[in-house]
């Protein structure tokens, strides 16, 4: 397994998700900090409420840079597919396959609502190459064309997740991410 420095272990888990990819997971090894996991205690599936949620039942607070909320509601069911929103559009050129970024984020698990990990809390953007599988298949995918000074909802079903669950992530949980594009290369070169 890779070291990852001095991010915190479920941070890690969470998202620097090397050897936690789809094809992967079931070999990811355990957190080794002995902390509890954090959502593994989840009680049996809600029941379905019928209608399925989409980006604007989802509500968040916050501008770019700053630590947002985000507020899952209680109305409606988690959506089956990726689903994508910019908050803020960004400027420049969109981000593409292997582009390196560096992205700041918070992440809200569906089934308890609450906050799992976010790098705004440790003051360090994550970095990352696009598309190269070094984050779950929903920020690879969810992130393509992100533009510099952007902030994106995220929101990734379990099969573009963490599908069975890991690193302190429920089994079948959906992941709401509010993501900002601290910063996109351009594409000259």
């Amino acid at each position: 397994m890779r070291t990852f420095g001095k991010i915190v272990v479920i941070g890690a888990g969470v998202l620097a998700l090397a050897a936690c990819g789809e094809k992967q997971n079931t070999a990811a090894p355990a957190q080794s900090s002995g902390a509890a996991p954090a959502s593994a205690s989840s009680s049996a599936p809600a029941a379905p409420k019928g209608k399925e949620c989409t980006a604007d039942d989802v509500k968040t607070t916050g501008k770019f840079g700053e630590a947002p909320t985000i507020t899952i509601p209680d109305d409606c069911d988690p959506p089956k597919k990726l689903i994508t929103k910019d908050l803020e559009p960004g400027t420049g050129e969109g981000a593409k396959s292997g582009a390196n970024l560096k992205m700041n984020y918070s992440l809200v698990t569906w089934s308890n609502k609450k906050k799992l990990d976010s790098s705004f809390d440790r003051g360090e953007p994550f970095d990352l190459t696009l598309g190269a599988g070094m984050v779950i298949q929903g920020w690879d995918q969810g992130l393509e064309g992100i533009k510099q000074g952007a902030r994106r909802l995220l929101i990734i079903p379990p099969d573009l997740g963490y599908g069975q669950g890991g690193r302190g992530i429920a089994p079948n949980e959906t992941l709401v991410f509010v993501t900002d594009a601290v910063s996109v290369p351009t594409d000259k070169g």
